[in-house]
């Protein structure tokens, strides 16, 4: 079993990479870590004497031995990055958000068709014993129809996290709450029920003196009819996600309290049945599901298993296409004060760019 060469670019969100590459070590190994100084990755690496140190992109790029390229910089930078590896003949994974505009995500698609490189997008929060549980009912026939769901990002974030000179900027972080916040939890909604049809969204700044937006509240209507709101903000008290899914045959509901605000797929989830469906059917099901690896670990043991040609559930890159279609219908909403279709295709105002004129 091939054990891939791995670059990660960035020391930030890099570290929870690094962390998690350790735990699917027979698969992966980091070959390199780059970032902007040689103190940032020390602090790093500790006791790690394998993993090479570079503060050049370009020079990791030339390294044949590199299978992947781990992109963890801020969004501004991802669609350069992405290419420059993609051209240069390697794999790429790459923070959310992937890139900042459809057209971007398509241009890197066509790299990937042209060269054979894989784009694997992160989404790390769809791995976890939560979620395996849920399509495991949801696989076994239990639920029935899907009737409506409820989320909730209430997370805290004021002058410390805006800090960094490119948070809360248009340039820099290329959009706000709906970009760099819930994208994560919007994702979860496309994995259990499917293609969103339609957004109405309401937008706002009123945590934080930015530019982009710190609360929202979103009405989406899914293709298979059911219904979800989504309600966001930067000013709670504390992280907390929640996730609420209401089918014929049972709820399911993460932890209501601030567990794990970022990682609600490995919460403690209940399952909760609705008549004729009893809870010694669900728990059967429940029974036999096993324990996956989670969080960033879960999706790397799954592209782990493409590259080897073996059965797998990576994030696809028509996954995170999917994700930018609805930040982008998001952004057409709120700007229009009206509902917005999708899919969002090449014809669209925000195709090329959802930044403010």
């Amino acid at each position: 079993m091939k054990r891939y060469q791995v670059a990660i670019i960035g020391t930030n969100i890099g570290a929870k990479h690094f962390e998690d590459f350790q735990k699917v070590s027979e698969r992966f190994n980091v070959h390199t870590l780059c970032g902007l100084t040689r103190e940032a990755i020390d602090k790093l690496l500790q006791s790690n004497t394998d993993t090479k140190v570079s503060l050049n992109f370009d020079d990791v790029l030339k390294v044949k031995e590199i299978d992947i390229i781990d992109i963890c910089l801020p969004p501004h930078l991802h669609f350069s990055a992405c290419k420059k590896a993609m051209e240069a003949g390697k794999h790429v994974i790459c923070e959310k958000p992937l890139v900042s505009s459809l057209k971007e995500i398509d241009v890197l698609e066509k790299i990937s068709k042209e060269n054979g490189k894989i784009i694997f997008p992160v989404f790390q929060y769809r791995y976890g014993l939560g979620f395996s549980q849920l399509k495991a009912l949801i696989k076994s026939d239990l639920a029935g129809k899907p009737l409506v769901g409820s989320l909730e990002t209430h997370w805290n974030r004021g002058k410390d996290y805006y800090s960094k000179p490119w948070r809360g900027t248009w340039k820099g972080e290329q959009g706000g709450a709906i970009l760099s916040h819930s994208i994560h939890i919007h994702d979860l909604v496309s994995m259990v029920l499917g293609p969103v049809s339609n957004v109405f969204a309401k937008l706002t700044t009123r945590v934080n003196d930015i530019e982009v937006e710190d609360c929202a509240a979103l009405s989406i209507e899914m293709k298979n009819g059911s219904l979800v709101t989504s309600s966001i903000t930067l000013g709670a008290a504390n992280d907390t996600s929640r996730l609420r899914f209401c089918f014929e045959g049972f709820t399911a509901e993460s932890s209501a309290s601030p567990n794990k605000p970022y990682n609600p797929g490995d919460d403690k989830w209940d399952f909760l049945p609705r008549a004729p469906i009893s809870q010694s059917q669900i728990d059967e099901v429940l029974s036999k599901v096993e324990k996956p690896k989670s969080w960033y670990a879960g999706m790397f043991d799954e592209i782990a298993n493409k590259l080897d040609g073996k059965v797998s559930d990576e994030v696809t890159l028509l996954d995170a296409r999917k994700s930018l279609e609805f930040v982008t219908a998001v952004y057409s909403s709120s700007r229009q004060n009206k509902s917005v279709k999708l899919p969002i295709t090449n014809d669209n105002l925000l195709y090329d760019s959802w930044l403010p004129k």
